[in-house]
């Protein structure tokens, strides 16, 4: 125990000798004169690992947390990937987000690249992350990394690396990049320049804000009134413009959340599906009386809707992500839209529905815009987590941009009609069937809980849920011919209702997520609410029973 105490006080004072922040150089002198054991195991006892998502943790010292050493690590491993490809003297262009050290990162990662013979050119200030995925092919980039940690806590902090597709790498590039990253060994070894990397001005920006023009139909009626959210994060003056360009009225801001603020001081978490995080929103739409509310999360990939409902408390209503990925899926069928309409395997079977209905193409993938931006012919692509692709010619990712004025021209379509995006919905459940998706998500602070569950049910398979007989049980990690290995679980459950459940690990929280499905039959609109009164039973009752299969 005193030789591992010693090995761990020699690796952090390493660490301290070559740490190029002053802050974190403070922060973790501190540990070692307080011989804080315990919090030093935790941020040396490995490394933040650099898989498909990049990276992501908590800021502080240590190659546990993100910081600029672990910063610079991972832009000279993607240097060197990059060289080794073939690309050594190409251009890589940075955005990052308003968070803590987002800046700082970025400006490292310029260096690294400039320092390893590369080009690098960071955007002029924080912007939302479709910009930056957008001016990796508007620049003829040959990668592009976003700093940025989404809709993770204040304390995160994150680094995305996308290729010159303009699309978030897949393997094995994120396994050669980590390879790389490993093979660096100390700070020293890496070149960084001091000056040589280009500060763009709005030349991106406006080009991007030019292409948002491409997601609308020249003469569609612009009157939907919007109450809008940034969430603390960077999307309010992008919004405004695209806004502006349209011919939307401005939106109505939600003023405490409007200008970037990386302590998120208004929010628990800054993710629109989190209980509460709404709640000023709703409170200035109950004032405006707007026709829906809009929400980027911070770096404005997501876009939550809400629309006013008298059954709900406060009178509005949160849409759940297959409910707006149903309804930009519905819109553009309506419009003439071609090619292929793609979806996570987490979300609801109904896009399924609606592209079989229109005779268009339709995939299904592993969670994450890096899969769904692959599909071939791709036009319209959703996950229910709230992100959209409704522009994959422009931008390659989710984008909670064009998304928010895509549902706000249907909006403003609909209210010429006098119908609204609830009556939509209603709709298309009497055209498909009712189909109800819930989840059931479990934070954890030990991670080794998710890998207990996991092994549980793989163990021990569910015969039974929510009065479901399983008809099909799926490991996820066998993969197939049409999906590639993924950690995850897939059951098929038939009774009076058809069901879907599906348990993965989350890619970017310490989560355990469960997506549930049920699809109810209904004739025609005088059964809507008997439907969803039984489909509310299923998932509630699904939810207890695989609660209990799990563990959790």
């Amino acid at each position: 125990m005193q030789q591992d105490a010693q090995d761990l006080i020699a690796q952090a004072s390493d660490w301290l000798a070559e740490d190029p922040d002053g802050e974190t150089r403070e922060e973790l002198a501190g540990l070692l004169a307080a011989r804080d054991l315990d919090e030093l195991a935790d941020r040396f006892g490995g490394t933040l690992q650099f898989g498909t998502a990049g990276l992501r943790g908590e800021l502080g010292a240590g190659p546990m947390r993100m910081n600029r050493s672990v910063v610079i690590r991972a832009a000279a491993g993607l240097a060197a990937y990059l060289k080794d490809k073939g690309q050594g003297s190409g251009l890589v262009v940075i955005g990052y987000d308003a968070r803590y050290k987002s800046a700082d990162f970025a400006r490292d990662t310029a260096a690294v690249m400039v320092g390893a013979g590369l080009r690098a050119a960071l955007l002029p200030r924080p912007l939302p992350t479709p910009v930056l995925a957008y001016a990796i092919r508007h620049l003829g980039a040959v990668a592009g990394v976003e700093v940025t940690a989404s809709h993770n806590p204040p304390r995160d902090n994150g680094y995305k690396v996308y290729l010159g597709d303009g699309s978030q790498i897949v393997p094995p590039a994120d396994a050669e990049i980590a390879e790389r990253i490993a093979a660096v060994r100390a700070l020293a070894d890496v070149t960084r320049a001091e000056s040589g990397w280009e500060t763009l001005g709005d030349e991106v920006l406006e080009s991007y804000l030019a292409r948002t023009d491409e997601v609308l139909t020249p003469g569609t009626p612009r009157t939907a009134r919007v109450v809008y959210t940034a969430m603390h994060g960077v999307g309010k003056d992008v919004v405004l413009a695209a806004f502006a360009r349209a011919g939307f009225p401005a939106p109505v801001l939600v003023d405490e959340q409007a200008e970037p603020d990386p302590a998120f001081p208004t929010v628990a978490f800054p993710n629109p599906e989190e209980p509460g995080a709404m709640d000023l929103a709703f409170a200035k739409a109950r004032e405006a009386r707007p026709d829906i509310v809009v929400a980027n999360d911070p770096d404005a990939d997501r876009c939550a809707v809400a629309v006013p409902d008298d059954a709900a408390e406060g009178g509005w209503r949160m849409l759940r992500g297959d409910e707006v990925g149903a309804l930009l899926a519905e819109h553009l069928v309506h419009k003439g839209a071609r090619g292929v309409f793609a979806e996570s395997i987490v979300s609801s079977s109904l896009l399924g529905r609606i592209a079989e209905a229109a005779e268009l193409g339709y995939e299904e993938t592993l969670t994450g815009f890096k899969w769904i931006a692959r599909v071939e012919g791709l036009r319209y692509g959703y996950e229910e987590a709230l992100g959209y692709c409704v522009d994959p010619e422009g931008v390659r990712d989710k984008d909670g941009i064009t998304a928010a004025l895509l549902v706000t021209e249907l909006a403003s379509e609909l209210k010429e009609q006098g119908r609204t995006l609830t009556g939509l919905l209603d709709d298309l459940a009497v055209t498909h069937g009712l189909h109800a998706t819930d989840q059931l998500s479990v934070r954890v602070q030990d991670l080794s809980l998710i890998a207990s569950a996991m092994r549980r049910l793989r163990e021990t398979p569910p015969v039974k849920l929510g009065g479901l007989t399983v008809t099909v049980s799926e490991d996820l990690t066998k993969g197939s011919d049409r999906l590639p290995p993924t950690d995850g679980l897939r059951y098929y459950l038939e009774g009076a209702y058809k069901a879907r459940v599906i348990v993965r690990p989350s890619g970017t929280e310490p989560k355990l997520k469960c997506y549930l499905e049920v699809i109810v039959p209904v004739a025609d609109a005088t059964e809507l609410d008997g439907a969803r009164s039984r489909a509310t039973e299923v998932l509630t009752s699904l939810k207890q029973d695989l609660a209990t299969a799990a563990g959790i």
